[in-house]
Order: C-alpha cells, then sequence, then structure tokens
C-alpha cells in the first residue's frame, strides 16, 4: 500500500512508517468528570498496549436524528473540558466542528479539527479549518466515494496546509445501512495521507430506532481487524463504559471493557502488516 507522509503531533507521528494510533472517546462530552474518567481509563489501556493516543469526545452533536437529542454543553463549556483534560492527561485531543466561525476558537484548544462526513464537501468549512494550521481530520460522507476526496484533498491542501488524515466510516447501502468498501482504504492513501477507519461509524444504523440511529456493535472487530489489514494508519472508534446509558451513538459504541482485547489484536496484526509492507 501507498505510504503516506507523517503528520507530527506533539511526541507523535502519525502515518508514514509509524506505529498504528487510535482516536478515541465517547460520542458526545456528557460531563466533566463522566470525560475525564473515559480520557483516564483509554489513556491507561493504549499505555499498555504501546498505541499513540489521541481523546476525541464532540461538545455539539448537531446532526442528531431527533432534535430531542441530547447534543452535549456546547462549545464554552465543552472546550473547556477539553483544555482540561489536554493540560491534565497530556494527551492530544479531537472534537468536531460544523461551522466556519467554530474553526477559530476551537483550534486554540484542540489539536485536531474533525469536518463531520455530512459537511465533507462544505467549501468554507474545510478551508476555515485548514487556515488555522491544526490538523484536520475529515470524515468521509456517506454519499461519496473515496476518490471524491481528492477533490477535499486539494480544498484544504489549497490553503498551505498539508496536515490532513481522512477517514472512512461506511458508505449507504440502501434505508439505515452502511457498508465498508475496503477499495476506500488504498484509494484514498494515494492521495499521499493518513488513513483512518471509524471502526464504530460504520456498524451504526442511521435513524434505525426511527428517532434516534441504531447500530451493530458485534461487527466492529472484524471491520477494524480488516481495515488494519488493507494498512491504515489508524483506528477511530467511540467507547463508553457504559453504552446502554450513552446519551449519543451508544448502540454502536464499543464496550471499554473490551478495548483492550480489540487493541491486542489490531497491535499484533498492524505490525506484521508493517512488516510485509517493509519487504
Amino acid at each position: 500500500m501507498t505510504t503516506t507522509h507523517e503528520i507530527p503531533l506533539n511526541s507523535l507521528r502519525l502515518g508514514g512508517k509509524n506505529p498504528l494510533f487510535l482516536i478515541a472517546g465517547p460520542c458526545v462530552i456528557e460531563s466533566e468528570s463522566h470525560a475525564r474518567k473515559m480520557a483516564e481509563a483509554v489513556a491507561k489501556i493504549t499505555s499498555d498496549a504501546g498505541i499513540p493516543y489521541i481523546f476525541k469526545a464532540s461538545y455539539d452533536k448537531a446532526n442528531r436524528s431527533s432534535a430531542k437529542s441530547f447534543r452535549g454543553p456546547g462549545p464554552k463549556e465543552g472546550l473547556s473540558i477539553l483544555a482540561k483534560i489536554k493540560s491534565d492527561l497530556k494527551l492530544p485531543v479531537l472534537t468536531d466542528i460544523h461551522e466556519r466561525e467554530q474553526a477559530a476558537p476551537a483550534a486554540e484548544v484542540v489539536d485536531i479539527l474533525q469536518i463531520p462526513a455530512f459537511l465533507s464537501r462544505q467549501t468554507d468549512l474545510l478551508e476555515a479549518a485548514a487556515k488555522t494550521n491544526r490538523i484536520v481530520n475529515v470524515k468521509k460522507a456517506q454519499f461519496l466515494s473515496p476518490w471524491d476526496m481528492k477533490n477535499v484533498v486539494e480544498k484544504l491542501a489549497a490553503t498551505g496546509n498539508s496536515n490532513i488524515i481522512l477517514t472512512e466510516r461506511g458508505a449507504t447501502f440502501g434505508y439505515q445501512n452502511l457498508v465498508v468498501d475496503i477499495r476506500s482504504f488504498p484509494i484514498m492513501k494515494k492521495f499521499g495521507y493518513p488513513v483512518v477507519f471509524d471502526a464504530t461509524h460504520s456498524v451504526q444504523l442511521p435513524g434505525g430506532q426511527g428517532n434516534a440511529s441504531g447500530g451493530q456493535p458485534e461487527f466492529i472487530e472484524p471491520l477494524a481487524r480488516a481495515a488494519v489489514a488493507a494498512g491504515v494508519d489508524g483506528v477511530f472508534l467511540e467507547t463508553h463504559d457504559n453504552p446502554a446509558e450513552a446519551l449519543s451513538d451508544g448502540p454502536n459504541a464499543l464496550p471499554l471493557s473490551q478495548l483492550p482485547q480489540l487493541l491486542a489484536r489490531l497491535k499484533e496484526l498492524s505490525t506484521l502488516v508493517r512488516k510485509w509492507d517493509a519487504q
């Protein structure tokens, strides 16, 4: 598979020939105490596994199925919580932005700005994120082909920012269903930037519960293993200590208790794939 250039992130290096990295955390910031507890727990698991880790959580889920669904604490409180996690736990952090006006304030706190899949073609939003010179992670829209992401890359790179990550999160396959096309990984890698697999949104059933999304978490591991075998640079997943009580995306979240075993298997597989690629 094509080797991507590496992106510096504090002491970490993402992409290139560097080890598999993990972006993980709860879907949304439910409270400061819960976000911190999750960050601490995942940081301990990844440290034990020897896997570079980036904490993720959204301060506002603007694309919930229902207007009655919990969206998060909002930008002011949410960014304050993320700043504390970043400072106290010495972790790089990632969060979503939905409007171009959110880019600069979020970039003052987080290390990676994430563009949600539904907004991945929004030129003004992409440009605003890229102009902050932060790393920009773009989720490939469910309605886009992997080769369409070249246009997204060109929009970002035109600003002079080459700190770009592309994330596959499944493609629409009929109503309330997604499918992962493994071809998307080598296709997007050819653009020269790190590619990540979103293992939990890819098993989501959008709107599958009527006023909320459903999910099939039993497929998280097989799909993640397939993506790592195909040579992705990183894995993105949402995890929760009690998915049944999660305030967002619980049906497709990975139970925190299952994370150590999954990471051990993915690391072993990634080491083998990188050995093959080096030959």
